[in-house]
């Protein structure tokens, strides 16, 4: 797909319309039949963007991404709706009514932005990028809140806005994910002194940087989406507090923050009790898990592993709570003997300080179901010992 115009035409809509719905196993039938009444090239496009489309729909929802437009690097690398929609709602209580969206991609911050009320200047170095974000800024309704240009963000003056927000490249076509925040394009440097130009800046990272990593004056917010991690941003703001960490969980937006004066040291390690709480994974990037233990009046099974055991029940948000029924010295043979006798059919495996891939595990234990109960098995270790540590969800 490199010339988005031809989709953009009356043709190329309704082609769009016709093939929506193709299911990947229905595309050659289809193709064969379209092509004798439209160019081969249009039916693939058509195609192409359909596929694109229904892989969007996790992202953005079945109702846009099936009036958005897409590019493969886009849908892989666009901001998941729910995150930029919580990021908009950010900037609006900042008071920020003029943002420059720098590297904006096919523009999925922009649009969240726009439709806070935003305005917003969304800027890519890349032609069919930049086609895509103003077709999806006109087929959303959003063209007079959204100005895309062609630029190098690097040359872009952004005095005059309320806000700078800038999502640099973490991938390359020959490296694959790049971890140096330095070979990001632009390099975080760049990117930190653009965002303190500005009244607001933001920036989005990957959620595996190093905190050392982090700038001195940044706040660093980890974001995860129903239990999974999607990125960090660091915030400067103008009455913000350097060197805080915060955990935001969507969609309760549920968050657990500290400064560099509250943080609490490593909790104490203790026996396994009841109850096994394993933190939601942004607490963990965020290491905010001291913060959730004390709030659990836990401690850890091991001084390296992210897991809180306490003897009573707590309902929390930051961590998904496991009654354990047993505590056994890594064994394969003893844990296929235990899921005989309890009858267990279905197995959920989880891991943390092992290098057992839990498949594996699983293929070993449970070559055929022992009946129809379910049981958890924690591949962990407990005071340096591997151990499983078997329950259910409390």
């Amino acid at each position: 797909m490199n010339d988005l115009a031809p989709l953009l035409t009356p043709e190329g809509r309704a082609l769009l319309d016709t093939v929506r719905d193709t299911a990947p196993a229905d595309e050659l039938a289809v193709a064969t039949r379209l092509r004798r009444e439209h160019p081969a090239e249009l039916v693939s496009a058509a195609l192409g963007q359909a596929r694109l489309r229904q892989r969007a729909a996790v992202k953005f929802g079945a109702e846009d991404a099936g009036r958005m437009f897409f590019t493969p690097n886009g849908v892989e690398q666009s901001t998941r709706a729910s995150v930029a929609t919580y990021r908009a709602e950010c900037f609006g209580a900042a008071g920020v009514r003029s943002v420059a969206d720098l590297c904006c991609g096919i523009g999925g911050d922009a649009i969240a932005f726009a439709r806070a009320g935003i305005r917003v200047l969304a800027v890519d170095r890349d032609p069919l990028t930049c086609a895509v974000a103003r077709a999806n800024a006109d087929a959303l309704g959003l063209a007079d809140l959204i100005e895309v240009r062609e630029a190098d963000v690097t040359e872009v003056d952004t005095a005059g806005y309320d806000a700078v927000f800038v999502d640099p490249a973490r991938r390359s076509s020959k490296r694959g994910r790049i971890f140096d925040p330095e070979a990001y394009s632009p390099p975080l440097s760049w990117a930190v002194s653009a965002a303190l130009k500005a009244p607001l800046g933001a920036l989005k990272i990957a959620p595996g940087i190093p905190h050392e990593a982090i700038p001195a004056e940044a706040e660093a917010e980890w974001i995860s989406d129903s239990g999974d991690v999607k990125e960090a941003v660091l915030w400067f703001r103008p009455n913000g507090t350097p060197g805080a960490r915060r955990a935001v969980l969507l969609p309760s937006e549920a968050g657990v923050r500290a400064s560099p004066d509250t943080m609490l040291p490593d909790p104490e390690v203790r026996p396994v009790g009841r109850y096994l709480y394993e933190p939601d994974g942004a607490v963990i990037r965020a290491h905010l898990v001291a913060e959730v233990a004390q709030d659990l009046e836990g401690g850890l099974i091991d001084a390296t592993i992210a897991y809180i055991t306490a003897d009573e029940l707590h309902t929390t948000p930051y961590a998904t709570a496991y009654e354990i029924t047993d505590q056994l010295p890594f064994s394969v043979k003893k844990l296929k003997a235990l899921l005989r006798e309890r009858e267990v059919g279905i197995l959920t495996v989880k891991k943390r300080g092992s290098a057992v891939e839990p498949e594996e595990l699983r293929r070993k234990v449970l070559p055929k179901p022992f009946g129809s109960k379910s049981a958890t098995v924690f591949l962990t270790r407990v005071a340096g010992a591997p151990t499983m540590l078997i329950g259910a969800p409390a």
